[in-house]
């Protein structure tokens, strides 16, 4: 978004899908400016406590430093010990998710860790209905994340990315083999080429990664299935 700060336009560019989904974030939208930003990005009850605790821990003034908001949505280590990262988050948002989120107990702290990924198979509730028998919880799970993929090609009707989309066979979460995605030409946030690696939150194209960007992705999803995956089958026992 032009004329925002790197921060900030950083996280509304991964913001705005749950946003325009109605999920997370206030019901008007992120606005277009960076105090309109700002202001929205406090309203999103489950990024905002991630990136007020990564600013505590590692001293820095401003939750919406793009070294932050980076760390959370694609797993960048930035030397914080999960465990007490975990602690504290749970701290906050513990007293407001009420008895409907009563599995935010200690015992998740053994996976915590500052990004989205956390949040999106610790915090929330759909890891712990996978075998409700229905494929909603792995596709609400799957969107939910941070996926990343290859531009294959880009035309007017879209652009297509080779990405992996999340497996469930009933004991384990894993990713599936390598298939073309076709993201509509009004959810590609970014300009992108072919052979591109790029990053996709729900149906939207949010940004190009670097490499090392990919690599932070790709270590920190898959330490979390497995995470998530030794969690379920304790549960089960």
């Amino acid at each position: 978004m032009a004329g925002l700060s790197p921060g900030v336009d950083l996280f509304a560019r991964y913001a705005l899908a749950p946003n325009a989904l109605g999920f997370c974030g206030p019901p008007t939208g992120l606005g277009a400016t960076e105090p309109e930003v700002r202001a929205a990005a406090t309203r999103f009850s489950g990024a905002w406590p991630y990136l007020q605790v990564l600013a505590r821990l590692t001293g820095t003034d401003d939750p919406l430093d793009a070294r932050l908001v980076e760390a959370y949505w694609l797993g960048r280590d930035i030397g914080v010990d999960g465990a007490r990262f975990g602690k504290e988050l749970l701290e906050i948002i513990g007293p407001r998710a009420g008895h409907y989120w009563s599995h935010l107990t200690p015992e998740l702290l053994a996976e915590a860790s500052g990004d989205h990924g956390f949040h999106v198979f610790g915090v929330y509730p759909w890891s712990r209905l996978l075998d409700t028998g229905l494929d909603h919880p792995r596709h609400v799970l799957d969107s939910c994340r941070i996926r990343w993929g290859t531009v294959l090609s880009r035309t007017a009707d879209g652009v297509d990315v080779e990405t992996r989309r999340l497996t469930w066979d009933g004991a384990a979460l894993g990713l599936g083999h390598p298939a073309a995605e076709r993201i509509a030409p009004d959810h590609a946030l970014v300009d992108v080429e072919v052979g591109e690696t790029v990053a996709l939150h729900w149906e939207w194209l949010c940004d190009r990664l670097t490499t090392d960007q990919a690599a932070d992705l790709e270590r920190t999803t898959r330490h979390q299935l497995a995470a998530t995956t030794r969690r379920r089958g304790v549960a089960g026992k």
